[in-house]
């Protein structure tokens, strides 16, 4: 792994975190859909080739972005998840190929799809009780939405009721949208008068900020003057006395119950029909009266769908196929270095601000020094813009012209441009040889590497505290009043003793000072997956963070692991090493941390302010709770992967390797070492047969 990966893969991370948040909780994307999107599928190469590298706050294994503390929040009775995106044909032949894959699938027999435009609006969720429509939220962050019933009642495309026959109770799930006529009417009437009816004076960007800005209304007479549309497509939570066989069974049902559903949706047979489907939809793109910006691929079958399940965030089962990025050509300026929070250091360009697919465009990140060698990027040059997948930006070219040659190549700095110059040093892989990114070798003194782990450590992925923006935690640092995190817990104290005195400082008040320390003193509780990410540990993330805290379901059995590992303990350091996902980098990785003396101080300080709540396995009472099952040899009436998501949904651990800790080991035809291993070990040892057996007891 190259140190350009590296610092490449973290400024991805951080500019689909803040476009996230522009487009879900904003309603003000900063950059085009494409250029989100190949963002988020480059950030997923990248996790694909290395795993060991995803970070803590890893966009792969979240959804939207926190719901606004503007509105009553609500808990989705099924997560609202995302989509893997696709952006060629050869996506499209990957993902047939890859069910096909899991399910077994017998290559002379095409699989069945529904192919759905995917409708560039604001997705939502509405629960029916008895038939009435009781409750709508938006997405948020996949768990937890917005209260919006008020103002999805004024949407005419909606019922209030369902006609019979109907389910006791259903969730049905949606795009809220406005038209291309409506939008332009709307910013018409802003831009003719001094304010609009909600005192705006701004025209919507696009369509979908107009849609999105007016369902998030806390006056709904404001959302009823709005031409909002909706487009029903999929469920949620249902009842049990209800249910149906294909998508388009399910499509025809909703419009039934009064619901408008897209009728360009079409089922079709194998890649062939996925592909001609979208070249067909592409064409009428330009001429719909709404704004759609690919098309959704989805398995016809309902009873595949329950097997081939989910991964992360997405289900195996659907893809987006988006259509291709928007690109324009705009001046470079300047590159600028940015630090991460664990050192990384990450090249980003400074724009001639330029409007790519309806949003402006000053900063895109270059990821490391690899890719400015790539593209031969200087100061000075013209480049070729693009959002990929219509949300991420990237420059795609540099124009080549007569000047070129006479300005400059880039140098990478030498010295960390933080105030303390430190060496910058290109790290050698924990595992192996291969260098890796460049970083500041200033460690936890680098100033600028200290904000960034605060920044995090205060946002919604870890403890969540209001109040504390960049310019207030660069403020706090530069004058000393917090030099680590556990320094965030004697505020209060020090504000009662007369030490600071918060409320007198800009941007302060009695009442935020307030609210600040109440958000801290609700922070003293934490999960242990959250603690785990938030302590900055190199190659572990968000995903490892929580594989490692199922494993060890307490904090007190991860810290006592952690000193026996850096002891040289080998069953210990086999036990983690054997975890599945879990390679030698992260063992190296966690070593190295619990070594420094100075981060081991900062982690005990941390810890003596908090309750870590312990991590309990994902299912209880099966068979398979708290297991650590191995597969080996393949699997006849299922896949690997399908055997391994069903032992994770029981609450069972997967492991990749055979040690004295596993619980069970399903021997599949042609099981070679791990089958002879746990013989030798004495282990509970199963066929395919009696592990279906034990599955149906589940």
């Amino acid at each position: 792994m190259s140190d350009e990966i590296k610092a490449r893969y973290r400024a991805l991370k951080d500019a689909i975190i803040e476009h996230r948040k522009s487009y879900y909780q904003d309603d003000a994307p900063i950059v085009p859909d494409a250029d989100y999107d190949a963002l988020e599928a480059e950030l997923k190469g990248i996790e694909r080739d290395y795993p060991d590298l995803i970070d803590p706050e890893s966009p792969s294994v979240t959804v939207g972005y926190a719901a606004s503390e503007a509105f009553a929040p609500v808990k989705h009775f099924v997560p609202m998840l995302s989509l893997d995106n696709g952006f060629s044909h050869e996506d499209m032949v990957d993902f047939d190929a890859k069910i096909r894959r899991f399910l077994k699938w017998p290559d002379d027999e095409p699989l069945i799809y529904m192919c759905e435009p995917k409708i560039d609006g604001l997705s939502c969720s509405l629960t029916y009780s008895e038939g009435e429509l009781v409750r709508a939220a938006t997405r948020g962050d996949g768990r937890i939405g917005e209260d919006i019933t008020e103002n999805i009642r004024t949407i005419k495309d909606i019922p209030q009721r369902l006609s019979k026959p109907h389910p006791h109770f259903i969730e049905i799930r949606g795009e809220v949208y406005m038209t291309k006529a409506d939008f332009e009417s709307l910013n018409r009437s802003i831009e003719a008068s001094e304010a609009g009816s909600d005192g705006r004076k701004k025209p919507f960007a696009n369509p979908r900020n107009a849609a999105a800005g007016s369902l998030r209304q806390l006056d709904s007479r404001i959302t009823a003057a709005r031409p909002l549309r909706f487009f029903a497509y999929s469920l949620g939570g249902i009842g049990d006395d209800w249910s149906c066989e294909t998508q388009a069974q399910l499509l025809g049902t909703l419009k039934d119950w009064g619901f408008s559903v897209n009728p360009l949706s079409r089922v079709v047979t194998g890649t062939d029909g996925l592909i001609g489907t979208f070249e067909a939809i592409q064409k009428i793109r330009d001429g719909l009266d709404y704004e759609i910006d690919g098309v959704v691929l989805k398995i016809d079958s309902m009873k595949l769908q329950d097997r081939l399940g989910f991964v992360s965030k997405a289900p195996r089962w659907a893809l987006a196929r988006k259509f291709p990025a928007q690109q324009v050509s705009t001046l470079c300026l300047k590159i600028d270095i940015q630090v991460g929070r664990t050192g990384n250091l990450t090249p980003v360009a400074r724009l001639e601000p330029v409007f790519v697919g309806g949003v402006m465009v000053s900063n895109v990140s270059l990821h490391n020094a690899d890719e400015i060698k790539r593209l031969d990027l200087r100061e000075g040059d013209r480049v070729i813009v693009q959002r990929a997948g219509d949300v991420i930006p990237q420059i795609v070219s540099i124009i080549l012209d007569q000047d070129h040659d006479q300005r400059p190549s880039y140098q990478f700095p030498q010295t960390c441009p933080c105030p303390l110059a430190t060496p910058v040093v290109r790290d050698q892989r924990l595992s192996g040889d291969e260098a890796v990114a460049r970083r500041c070798s200033g460690e936890h003194e680098c100033p600028q590497q200290k904000r960034e782990h605060l920044k995090y450590v205060v946002s919604r992925k870890v403890l969540d505290i209001e109040g504390l923006g960049e310019k207030q935690i660069q403020a706090f640092l530069d004058e000393g009043i917090i030099t680590q995190i556990s320094d965030l817990y004697t505020l209060k104290d020090r504000e009662l003793n007369g030490e600071i005195a918060l409320k007198d400082r800009d941007g302060f008040g009695e009442q935020s000072v307030t609210n600040l320390f109440a958000a801290i003193d609700k922070a003293r509780t934490i999960p242990l997956e959250r603690f785990i990410a938030a302590l900055g540990i190199r190659q572990v993330g968000e995903t490892t963070a929580k594989l490692l805290a199922r494993a060890y379901g307490s904090e007190a059995q991860f810290y006592e692991s952690m000193r026996k590992i850096i002891m040289g303990d080998e069953e210990q350091i086999a036990q983690l090493s054997h975890l599945d996902q879990i390679g030698p980098g992260v063992v190296d990785a966690l070593t190295a941390y619990f070594q420094d003396e100075a981060r081991l101080s900062a982690y005990h300080d941390w810890r003596a302010h908090l309750t870590i709540e312990d991590c309990e396995p994902e299912a209880k009472n099966t068979p398979l709770s708290g297991k650590i099952i191995v597969f080996t040899g393949t699997l006849e009436a299922m896949t690997r992967d399908e055997a391994k998501a069903i032992a994770e949904r029981l609450g069972a651990k997967v492991a990749g390797s055979v040690s004295s800790k596993t619980d069970l080991v399903v021997l599949g035809e042609g099981a070679g070492s791990k089958g002879k291993k746990a013989l030798d070990l004495g282990l509970t040892i199963m066929d395919e047969a009696r592990w279906l057996a034990l599955l149906n007891e589940c």
